[in-house]
């Protein structure tokens, strides 16, 4: 699955030549009623997650909460899967004839019939493949976070900039409607001062773990060496296949994947994309992780305000939530719904409600999510494929939010303060 630095260089090369008739081609080909052909890169469960919102034959009686339900997007048919695990190819083509399946992703890309591919890879290989797939033409889809590291983000913004392709990532809290009427009700001030934003992720991985522990890989059904790719090479792991985003090689832990989400929301809403510096601290108590389990980390912002990310994988109660504490009032925002807190400016602190048994008010406006927000991300990026306009999470949101990241596990890794450097483009210890 290897290649030179010469091929790719070499490769590439051909394939900016072509892009610019390809991209034309395919901008002016796409009309309103025309499906868009989709390949998909890396199908683990993320991408099964992505996938059902396209298929029709996938939407199934829902139950639970309705922030999880799956809602049926229109005007895309999935054509194709790359992965280097055969059962995740036969799992995401799910007996279908019409999906044609692939161990090498650069075949897919090869499929001039494809417009547009959706890439939930581990995050080692997601500069790569982004970088590969619009240099052969392709819109993308890319799962956070999309760099694995700080350099990967410049070479990202150039390849897909350069290339004119359409590039969303999957920090799908832009497009979902809540989330935007939080922005909304930020941007009118009815909040006041906000000094402080807190946010915290809790889910419980022991029943994931303790099912690997039960079960078996077929590893004869697997290219560890191609699934290792840019990553050292090193011998094969159950545990590092399974939970790769708590190892270095392959992730950066609970801050690149679930802090990502948290990060971008309040960089969207305070309207500052890059954190001054950041202190962190964590320990993996409960997994034999490289990466902590149970995690902190505060960032400082330019505008004056520091944002807070808790997470611990031992306990799943409240899972997850952001709370902008303003002077005026609070506003606190989850995947099942927003509420706003007005703030007594009498007093010194807020009356205690038995009702919900917390220090607050009744909320002055509570509004529950309907269905999964990834929906509507989708949606906008079909749509700004059709219409080639730039979609809400477009490829530099997505850089800002990783870097974010990246610099709160520079602090966790080296036990210091980490600053981020505007005019180097480069952290500083």
């Amino acid at each position: 699955m290897e290649r030179t630095d010469a091929t790719r260089t070499r490769r590439g090369v051909l394939r900016q030549v072509a892009c610019a008739g390809i991209s034309l081609a395919t901008s002016q080909a796409i009309g309103a009623n025309d499906r868009i052909r989709v390949g998909v890169i890396g199908a683990g469960s993320r991408a099964n997650n992505l996938v059902k919102h396209l298929l029709p034959a996938l939407q199934e009686p829902f139950a639970g909460v309705p922030q999880f339900r799956t809602k049926l997007i229109p005007g895309a048919e999935v054509v194709a899967v790359a992965d280097v695990f055969e059962v995740n190819r036969d799992r995401a083509a799910r007996g279908r004839s019409e999906i044609t399946k692939f161990s090498d992703y650069r075949k897919l890309l090869d499929q001039r019939d494809i417009d547009a591919v959706i890439i939930a890879s581990p995050d080692h290989w997601h500069s790569r493949m982004l970088i590969d797939a619009v240099n052969a033409g392709k819109d993308a889809y890319i799962e956070k976070p999309v760099t694995h590291s700080i350099a990967d983000g410049p070479a990202e913004v150039n390849a897909v900039e350069r290339s004119g392709r359409v590039v969303q990532t999957g920090t799908q809290h832009r497009s979902w409607k809540h989330y935007i009427q939080g922005k909304e009700i930020l941007d009118s001030g009815a909040l006041g001062d906000i000094r402080i934003v807190e946010s915290y992720w809790f889910l419980n991985y022991r029943p994931g773990l303790d099912a690997l522990r039960r079960s078996s890989i077929d590893v004869s059904k697997l290219d560890w060496k191609a699934w290792l790719g840019p990553a050292p090479d090193q011998p094969f792991s159950a545990m590092k296949f399974r939970f790769w985003r708590y190892f270095w090689d392959f992730g950066g832990g609970a801050l690149t994947d679930l802090m990502t989400h948290a990060i971008d929301t309040v960089q969207w809403y305070m309207n500052s994309p890059t954190p001054a510096n950041a202190v962190a601290t964590g320990r993996a108590y409960d997994f034999e992780w490289e990466c902590p389990d149970t995690v902190s980390c505060t960032l400082e912002y330019p505008k004056g305000f520091l944002a807070t990310y808790t997470g611990n994988h031992a306990t799943g109660m409240d899972f997850g939530s952001i709370i902008f504490r303003g002077s005026k009032a609070t506003l606190e925002i989850s995947r099942a719904a927003l509420a706003v807190y007005d703030e007594d400016l009498t007093r010194s602190i807020a009356s205690y409600n038995p009702e919900i048994r917390r220090w607050r008010p009744k909320p002055r406006l509570y509004v529950e999510s309907e269905y999964e927000g990834t929906a509507d991300n989708l949606q906008n990026w079909l749509d700004a494929i059709r219409s080639r306009k730039t979609p809400n999470a477009n490829i530099r949101i997505g850089v800002e939010s990783a870097r974010a990241a990246h610099l709160g596990n520079a602090a966790l890794r080296s036990g210091k303060r980490a600053t981020w450097d505007e005019q180097q483009q480069r952290i500083v210890i």
